[in-house]
């Protein structure tokens, strides 16, 4: 059995580390910038685990487990993307959604709401489906409610949990949504100045099979719950886009969202329509909640300027990133991550190249 991955402790990242984008011998973070008209973001890219949690961690956790948790498939092609495409730039979350889970509202009390999922998670009993709603920014459990975390036992314990986890994510999960924010407004500010386009796109996988207590990843989710062959883009509207709820606008302008699906059919080169679908199952989260609220504060200067504003969230189907081989090895019980294909990840990386291209002619 493998060990799990682990980042050493006292660890903590740097901008430089998590960001990535075209040529970066030759051209400054500030060109990329310039020339960039999408800005990528992996909230769940991250697997390894910082070190100063490996106490608290259930000792039923395998690296398989630990992996399958994350979108980790997104962070080799995202980063190859970025290398590829000068019109992009990528930051990539370098720690797992474990820590705490940057696609969901930032709790405005943190050790409180892991608290309070702790405590759900003791009272429904190891193994058994806990319900999370309002909590689950930080979850003791997976979505097959494999544990993670091992549950304290006593006040002391959850509260050395808590102030661990709070104090170990401000060196990488912290430093993501810093630098994530920090490059939006500066790409905003570029565009609403010269009237050009800027999209946030906010970069994720899924399967459509989740975990046995054997570490098979093969029980088929819910029909409603399945992803398409290639992959979902959503704004927050109906299956074309267009608003579904007045409340909840769409965060891209639906023309643009259908313009960007169909580039993404003929990018990908898919053998069927539907391999590429819209607000279908998920309908996008934080990301792209929080950066269509702010296009929308700043929605009378895209008027005057023409900047074109959107934020859609592309959730692919992880066998897809794989590859048969790979999805093959997990489908079957083990312990053990796949290794990935560079020419895989090379050929993905290079489809998104081409979708997003295709799109800036339509």
């Amino acid at each position: 059995m493998s060990a799990l991955d682990l980042i050493p402790a006292g660890h903590t990242f740097t901008a430089e580390e998590i960001t990535a984008y075209a040529d970066p011998e030759r051209r400054s973070l500030e060109q990329a910038l310039t020339e960039a008209d999408v800005l990528i973001s992996a909230p769940h890219a991250g697997a390894a685990i910082p070190e100063e949690l490996a106490p608290f961690l259930s000792p039923a956790l395998t690296r398989r487990l630990q992996y399958d948790f994350t979108d980790v498939a997104t962070a080799a092609i995202v980063r190859r993307w970025a290398a590829i495409d000068p019109r992009v730039v990528a930051v990539v979350n370098p720690h797992p959604r474990l820590v705490r889970d940057p696609n969901r509202a930032r709790p405005a009390d943190i050790a409180g709401d892991l608290a309070t999922a702790i405590e759900r998670t003791r009272a429904a009993g190891a193994w058994q489906k806990v319900d999370l709603s309002g909590v689950d920014a930080i979850r003791p459990v997976t979505f097959s409610f494999f544990p993670i975390l091992e549950v304290p036992e006593d006040d002391d314990a959850l509260h050395r949990l808590v102030s661990t986890f709070v104090e170990v994510g401000e060196r990488g999960l912290g430093v993501y949504e810093r630098v994530r924010d920090a490059l939006s407004e500066r790409m905003l500010e570029r565009a609403l100045r010269t009237g050009s386009s800027f999209t946030r796109l906010s970069f994720h996988d899924t399967m459509n099979t989740t975990t046995t207590r054997e570490g098979a990843v093969s029980v088929p989710r819910a029909e409603k719950d399945r992803l398409p062959r290639v992959v979902a883009l959503s704004n927050r509207g109906g299956s074309r886009g267009e608003s579904r709820d007045p409340a909840d606008p769409p965060t891209m302008d639906a023309a643009r969202l259908r313009a960007l699906a169909e580039a993404h059919r003929a990018g990908f080169r898919v053998s069927q329509a539907d391999d590429v679908a819209l607000n279908k199952p998920y309908l996008g989260s934080q990301e792209i909640l929080a950066a269509g609220a702010r296009f929308r504060e700043v929605a009378k200067d895209a008027a005057r300027t023409g900047a074109q504003l959107d934020a859609v969230q592309a959730e692919f189907l992880r066998e897809f990133l794989l590859g048969d081989a790979a999805t093959a090895v997990l489908h079957e019980p083990g312990t053990d991550w796949i290794t990935e294909d560079p020419t895989h990840v090379d050929e993905i990386a290079q489809a998104c190249k081409r979708s997003w291209d295709l799109y800036r002619a339509s």
